[in-house]
């Protein structure tokens, strides 16, 4: 590797690894701010949501980092290119392919990472964030329980409290318990709180009554209690009850699911999925490609080549969202599951094509000396 190609790869890396953190991080601050209320008026700690918000970071990662790539090529063979840097290289006797070789190895290395992410670090951060939230969920329901508020924890099932205490204990509790609409019930307690029980999260009231009222005869029936447990065995459902969703699955599960009534329901989704997992990799090729087409292929311009990286730029994000609206048609057309990757490499071929045949027109032969002004 020359001493030029890897300087390119420098100029390439540095803003790719900023713009990519910078965008998922956009992406991770609106996916994570319904667990900005959990830590202010909840109780959650800090660590958990860090926790939480790393898990999400691999799917956003594998998002971004194509179109991030692509950015990058445009913007890093911009400004060489307003630098006179790409002409003093063609000077030295760099064509289009050369200088594209190091876009190229940074493309590949980052469809690596990002078919690593998808086959196995995404779906299994996805997972652990799934198990984390029941876990939230049935340990820690009492942070899910706002004071002042009517809250409806279980459906019919709503909970008004007055204040919490620092240790987690709930104070002026009022529980309206309307799951059997037949024999619907009220409680009030003074105190109570929210337990772990063996397999689901129980309600704890202490020094309350239980009023129910008969609805045909009309009579209120009151009793007092020192100590009266709710199940809320409906509030965090086990883990294996929920139905395993795509993006939480790794590329077997999705090419062989099971045969439970969802799975057999949604089997086009699936598939779909498995197929996108195989193929976005690739577009970090492919985005690059189109980014190298529009950056250092055709004439070379004093005046810079803006309307060209407009174009381009424009061209690529037409380009990554039809692979988005080709994805959701194969899920109601199973037969044009093959066009998603026609489509990828197709790009690359076409990409790679026009590379190849354009070449930028130096300032000055490579072996022509400069002229020295006298």
């Amino acid at each position: 590797m020359t001493q030029i190609s890897r300087y390119l790869i420098r100029q390439l890396v540095g803003p790719l690894v900023f713009l990519s953190l910078a965008l998922t991080g956009i992406i991770l601050l609106s996916q994570s701010l319904r667990l900005v209320d959990m830590i202010v008026n909840r109780g959650l700690s800090i660590a958990t949501f860090t926790e939480l918000t790393a898990l999400l970071l691999p799917g956003s990662l594998a998002l971004i980092v194509p179109l991030a790539l692509f950015c990058t090529v445009l913007v890093v063979f911009n400004r060489l290119s307003n630098d006179s840097e790409l002409v003093v290289m063609s000077a030295a006797g760099m064509d289009q392919q050369a200088l594209a070789k190091p876009a190229l190895i940074v493309a590949g290395v980052a469809a690596i990472i990002v078919m690593g992410l998808n086959l196995y670090v995404t779906p299994l951060a996805l997972r652990t964030f799934k198990a984390e939230v029941y876990e939230i969920r049935s340990n820690y329901a009492s942070v899910l329980i706002q004071e002042s508020e009517f809250n409806n924890p279980v459906t019919g099932l709503t909970v008004y409290v007055r204040s919490r205490r620092p240790d987690g204990e709930l104070e002026g509790i009022l529980v309206h318990d309307s799951r059997d609409p037949a024999k619907p019930v009220t409680m009030l307690a003074e105190r109570g709180a929210l337990v772990r029980g063996d397999d689901a999260p129980r309600f704890v009231l202490l020094n309350g009554n239980r009023q129910e009222v008969d609805r045909v005869t009309g009579r209120l029936s009151l009793l007092y209690f020192e100590r009266y447990t709710i199940d809320l065995g409906d509030f965090a459902k086990p883990e294996g009850d929920h139905w395993i969703e795509p993006s939480e699955r790794f590329l077997t599960e999705l090419f062989q699911p099971g045969t439970s009534k969802d799975d057999l329901r949604n089997i086009d989704r699936l598939q779909v999925e498995g197929h996108r997992r195989l193929t976005t990799p690739f577009y970090a090729i492919a985005l690059t490609l189109i980014g190298l087409v529009g950056a250092v292929s055709g004439e070379f311009n004093r005046r810079g080549q803006g309307k060209r990286i407009l174009v381009t730029a424009v061209v690529g994000i037409l380009y990554r969202l039809g692979e988005i609206g080709l994805a959701s048609v194969a899920v109601s057309a199973p037969l044009l599951i093959p066009l998603l990757y026609l489509y990828v490499f197709g790009g690359c071929a076409v990409a790679l094509w026009l590379l190849m045949r354009d070449r930028i027109t130096p300032l000055v032969e490579p072996d022509q000396p400069l002229a020295v002004a006298s």
